[in-house]
């Protein structure tokens, strides 16, 4: 395979102008259209095996204890591996980088598939798990930079849009698949682990056709100094610390995924099809948001926006924590909920990658991709196991009879309650979040 090199441009280039605006302009760079795909199915494995962890955990344990653990064995590694991700991100090729992160991707969840079919104690669960998020510290970094060489600036806000889109439909589409391949598998997960593995190895395929190549201007050496430049350039950009801090605190107190089986089995009594349905509505909303953001120009007033639709997040979040009625009609109310706060988070996923990319020179695009993959990522697994510990804190029998029932009410509220204290916050000491204004 023959690669060529593309010049990327840095974030304070002027966007070149265009005739072609339309929405879908971006999506005639086949270097991006790959990347795109190989992304998609990747994504689609991993919605997939998320799930399946979930259900199997529960159905073995059916502690809320045991799905709280499953965010920290991703939290970890990913604080320990963030700095040095970010330094491989700006030092190495960033396409290998990728390639290397999927293979370990599809041994891992050849071990989860092994551990699964021999029904092994649920530690090596856990194992596996640490292997992926180790895995995944180093893509995230890679995989954001990598985007933004793909594509010009004025394009940028656009490809983010579909790139976090496909994610969002594969987040549809694998937790109903799961729930029809652990029907299929007789109750059991393995061969969820096994199409996951399947997924990574054709994403691994995709990647390998790109010819983009990722010029290092400047390597530096890997020392201390190197290795924080990217906290230092973040707690240096007002805009940029903010808006993680708060994505960041949102995610981490407003996010109820975790306890969705609860709600699911505990509270709606409904099997792996009610989990499925709970699990989409929140990237059907998103999915559905994103579809009408490409097809409008860049938001006028993006900071704001973006405020706004936190606080969105953490009143729908509210909402969906007081439903305890286990009837279709609250369970659809239910579903509803979420794919409003799905929808929400789009825009402000959409939001926080841009300007992320755009204030960021690209010789420390990797090293600031890490430090908000970290942010991001441990809100993501650390609000997972603040979910989950909250509802095992708060286990009583006092509404419906049910145990399970009463913490999970008591976590999901009080984290959307969080959310919104957490956006009145972050309005009041960043007052340039507020002020931002065209995404472009």
């Amino acid at each position: 395979m023959h690669e060529t090199e593309s010049t990327e441009k840095l974030p304070d280039a002027p966007a070149p102008k265009t005739a072609d605006e339309h929405p879908y302009a971006v999506l005639k760079n086949p270097d991006f259209v790959r990347y795109l795909i190989g992304r998609f199915v990747a994504s689609l494995g991993q919605q997939m095996l998320v799930v399946a962890i979930d259900w199997e955990l529960y159905e073995r344990t059916h502690s809320a204890l045991a799905l709280a653990f499953v965010g920290l064995s991703l939290m970890i590694p990913m604080i320990l591996c963030t700095l040095p991700a970010g330094h491989c991100a700006d030092t190495f090729s960033r396409k290998n980088i990728i390639l290397v992160s999927t293979l370990v991707l599809i041994f891992s969840s050849a071990g989860l598939a092994l551990s699964s079919k021999l029904h092994a104690p649920i530690g090596w669960i856990y194992v596996c798990l640490a292997v992926i998020g180790t895995a995944r510290t180093f893509l995230w970094p890679a995989s954001a930079a990598f985007v933004t060489s793909l594509v010009s600036r004025h394009q940028l806000a656009r490809a983010v849009t579909f790139t976090s889109g496909t994610f969002q439909i594969s987040s549809v589409v694998g937790p109903a698949a799961c729930g029809m391949v652990i029907i299929l598998a007789h109750h059991t997960a393995w061969a969820v682990y096994a199409l996951n593995a399947l997924a990574s190895l054709i994403c691994f395929a995709l990647v390998l056709q790109i010819k983009h190549v990722h010029k290092i201007k400047t390597p530096e050496p890997m020392t201390t100094r190197s290795l924080i430049e990217g906290f230092r350039f973040v707690f240096d950009n007002k805009i940029i610390l903010g808006t993680l801090t708060l994505d960041m605190f949102a995610v981490l107190l407003g996010g109820a995924v975790t306890l969705l089986p609860i709600y699911a089995k505990d509270i709606f009594h409904r099997g792996p099809e009610g989990l499925s349905w709970l699990r989409d509505a929140m990237p059907i909303g998103a999915v559905i948001c994103a579809f009408v953001i490409a097809h409008r120009p860049p938001l006028q007033k993006a900071g704001r926006t973006m405020l706004w639709c936190v606080a969105i997040f953490g009143a729908a979040t509210i909402g969906m924590g007081f439903i305890i009625i286990p009837t279709a009609g609250w369970f659809w109310l239910a579903c509803a909920l979420l794919a409003l706060a799905g929808a929400v988070d789009q825009i402000s996923v959409v939001v926080r990658q841009t300007l992320v990319q755009i204030l960021t020179p690209d010789e420390k695009r990797g090293r600031v991709s890490a430090v908000n993959s970290l942010f991001i990522g441990t809100s993501n697994e650390l609000g997972g196991f603040r979910s989950g510990f909250v509802a095992f804190l708060f286990t009583s029998p006092s509404f419906l009879g049910n145990a399970a029932a009463t913490g999970a009410i008591v976590s999901v509220v009080s984290g959307g309650i969080g959310t919104i204290l957490v956006v009145l916050a972050v309005a009041w000491i960043w007052p340039e979040i507020r002020k931002y204004g065209k995404l472009a």
